[in-house]
């Protein structure tokens, strides 16, 4: 008899019965209250995205001023870009050459300062931040500071430069076989965000395959070739379609040191500073629409072959995430 109303007791009991609580009702929102939560979001993309490119493609065929009405004129402004603008293929072989140059470095360079802060045993939160600091200089100050130090005439570059018996140091910026090594200097110098992306994708290489490449008696380099550098494959594919993208938008630092140099070669003349000039100094606004747009489908097509060739090369652990 007392087992029985024992039982009974912690029997499930109808709700609004007992000492067990009623079942807790389904949470319903609104779709109103969703609305409004996303609402900055999505009038942010349609003003300040969506509507900008469906207004410059539309320009992109017309004769636009900022003063008068657009003007319609075909396919004339792709026609003037390939056949009768020489700006366009000077900045255009600018950009690829830095583009071509810069890239690999930057890859290069960032694994190595990776590589190099992980044998620390202590104070590598330091190490890394020291080498971290520098990319979040920006990069307008970073390009002044940087025009200063390769100052032909009294830079700390030339005068060290002097000092250990070269008598004709390079004039750097205002020489056009040296400007574009500069920038590629300056870029290395603020190398931190990718360094830090590096850094961690050599310390996600698991211990185990070092060791197991120890007992078969690899050398460091093999280590390297057959261990370190396919796990980090993932790592330089990030950082290659990421670069890709920048680099054809190269802008900032080039504007910034040319105008201070006053580069009359136009060594320094990018893709984007083309953009820009035909923009807001000629005011030729269809026509820098075109421009922008053309150097759109050279980013795509360059990065939708990286895609298909990652294949060959990108080694992922469990498998390519792109069929």
């Amino acid at each position: 008899m007392q087992l029985s109303k024992a039982i009974a007791s912690f029997s499930p009991r109808k709700r609004g019965e007992g000492a067990l609580a009623p079942a807790r009702k389904k949470l319903k929102v609104p779709y109103i209250f969703i609305f409004l939560c996303m609402s900055p979001w999505i009038f942010g993309i349609i003003i300040f995205t969506a509507y900008p490119m469906i207004a410059s493609f539309y320009q992109a065929f017309t004769k636009f001023n900022l003063i008068d009405s657009p003007e319609w004129v075909g396919l004339e402004n792709f026609h003037r870009m390939f056949f009768e603008d020489s700006d366009f293929w000077l900045a255009l072989r600018n950009t690829v050459w830095i583009s071509a140059i810069s890239i690999p470095l930057r890859i290069a360079f960032a694994m190595f300062t990776a590589w190099v802060l992980t044998k620390p045993k202590r104070g590598s939160s330091i190490y890394r931040t020291i080498f971290f600091l520098p990319s979040m200089v920006p990069t307008v100050a970073a390009s002044m500071v940087f025009t200063y130090i390769f100052n032909p005439a009294y830079g700390p570059i030339n005068r060290g430069l002097e000092a250990i018996g070269i008598k004709e140091p390079p004039f750097w910026f205002m020489d056009p076989k040296w400007s574009k090594w500069g920038l590629i200097l300056l870029g290395l110098w603020g190398i931190g965000d990718t360094m830090i992306i590096y850094l961690a994708g050599l310390l996600d290489v698991p211990k185990s395959l070092y060791e197991a490449a120890s007992l078969e008696g690899a050398t460091h380099w093999q280590s390297f070739r057959y261990v370190t550098l396919p796990m980090m494959t993932p790592v330089i594919f990030f950082s290659f379609v990421t670069g890709v993208i920048g680099s054809f938008q190269y802008f900032t630092q080039a504007y910034v040191a040319s105008g201070q140099v006053n580069d009359y070669s136009h060594a320094m003349y990018f893709y984007a500073t083309h953009i820009y000039f035909t923009a807001f100094r000629a005011y030729e606004m269809g026509y820098a629409s075109a421009l922008a747009w053309v150097l759109l489908v050279i980013t795509l097509v360059c990065t939708l072959i990286i895609l298909k060739t990652q294949k060959r090369w990108v080694h992922y652990p469990n498998g390519s995430l792109f069929k």
